[in-house]
C-alpha cells in the first residue's frame, strides 16, 4: 500500500520544490509588470512631452504672428494719416490750373487746419511722436490748401460755407486755445484735448455720412473716390489697432473706429452702386 506513496521526506522536498517555483513565478510576473509599467510610463511622458511641444508652439506662433500684426499697424499708421493728408492735393492743383475754386467748399481744408493742430497739441502732451509727426504734416498741408482756395475764391463768396473770414477766424481760434491750454499747466488738459479732437473727428465723419444718403437715393457711388476711402479704411484700421492694444487710448481708437466705419459703408456702396449714371433725386 505504501509503494505508490512518497516518504514524509520526500514529500517536503516537493512542497519545497513547488514553493520555490511560486516564487520564482511572482518574481516573475512582477518583474514583467514593472517592465510593462515602465514601458506604459515612458510612452505617456513621451506623448505629454509631445502635446506640450505642440501646445508650446502653437502659443509662441500665435503671439508672434499677433506682435507682427501690432508692429505693422504701428509703422503704418503715421504714413495712411500723410497720406489721407495728401489726399486732396490733385483738387488744389486742378484749383490753380483753372485759377477758380467753383462750387467746392472751403471747410475740408479749414478744418484739417484746426483738426490736426488739435491732435499735434495731444500728441505733445502725451510725449505720442507718431501722432505729434503725422499731425503736423496734416496742418502744413491744410494752411497750404487753405491759401491756395483763398487765392482762387471770390473774396465775398458766403458758401464755403460762410466766408473765407469766417473759416480764418474759427481755425485760428483753434489754434490759440489749444496752444493757450498746453501751456497752461493744468493737470487734465491732455485729456481735454483728447475729447475736443474726438468731437471735431465725429464733425468731420458727419459729412460724408451725410453724403451716403444722396449715393443711396440716386443709386450711384460716383461720388466717392476709392482711392482716398481705401487710404482711409487703412489708416483708422492701423490707428484704432494702435490706439486700442498698444496705446489703449480711447481718444485715439474711438474716432478711428467711427472712420474706419465709414469708410466699410463707403467700400460697400461702392462695390454694389458702383460709378454708373445716377437716378435723378
Amino acid at each position: 500500500m505504501n509503494l505508490f506513496l512518497p516518504s514524509s521526506s520526500q514529500s517536503q522536498r516537493i512542497i519545497s520544490l513547488t514553493n520555490i517555483a511560486v516564487l520564482l513565478c511572482l518574481l516573475v510576473s512582477t518583474f514583467a509588470q514593472e517592465d510593462e509599467d515602465e514601458n506604459e510610463s515612458e510612452l505617456d511622458d513621451e506623448q505629454s512631452a509631445t502635446t506640450v511641444k505642440a501646445e508650446t508652439l502653437i502659443m509662441s506662433s500665435s503671439p508672434s504672428l499677433w506682435t507682427s500684426y501690432l508692429n505693422f499697424c504701428e509703422f503704418i499708421a503715421p504714413y495712411g494719416a500723410i497720406l489721407c493728408f495728401l489726399a486732396p492735393l490733385p483738387t488744389v492743383r486742378q484749383i490753380v490750373s483753372n485759377k477758380t475754386v467753383g462750387n467746392l467748399p472751403l471747410l475740408p481744408y479749414s478744418s484739417m487746419i484746426a483738426n490736426c493742430f488739435v491732435w499735434v497739441t495731444y500728441g505733445l502732451l502725451k510725449n505720442v511722436p507718431s501722432v505729434w509727426m503725422s499731425n503736423s504734416v496734416g496742418v502744413i498741408c491744410g494752411t497750404y490748401y487753405s491759401i491756395m482756395f483763398t487765392k482762387y475764391c471770390n473774396p465775398l463768396a458766403n458758401n464755403l460755407p460762410g466766408t473765407v473770414r469766417q473759416h480764418y477766424k474759427g481755425a485760428g481760434s483753434v489754434v490759440f486755445f489749444n496752444l493757450a491750454l498746453g501751456f497752461s499747466g493744468i493737470a487734465n488738459a491732455a485729456e481735454f484735448i483728447g475729447k475736443e479732437g474726438v468731437v471735431f473727428c465725429v464733425l468731420l465723419f458727419a459729412s460724408p455720412l451725410a453724403a451716403l444718403k444722396t449715393v443711396v437715393q440716386t443709386r450711384s457711388a460716383a461720388s466717392i473716390p476709392l482711392p482716398f476711402t481705401i487710404a482711409c479704411f487703412i489708416n483708422c484700421m492701423a490707428w484704432s489697432v494702435m490706439g486700442w492694444y498698444i496705446m489703449e487710448d480711447f481718444n485715439i481708437w474711438f474716432p478711428n473706429v467711427l472712420g474706419w466705419s465709414c469708410a466699410v459703408v463707403q467700400l460697400v456702396l461702392k462695390g454694389v452702386y458702383g460709378n454708373r449714371a445716377g437716378l435723378p433725386k
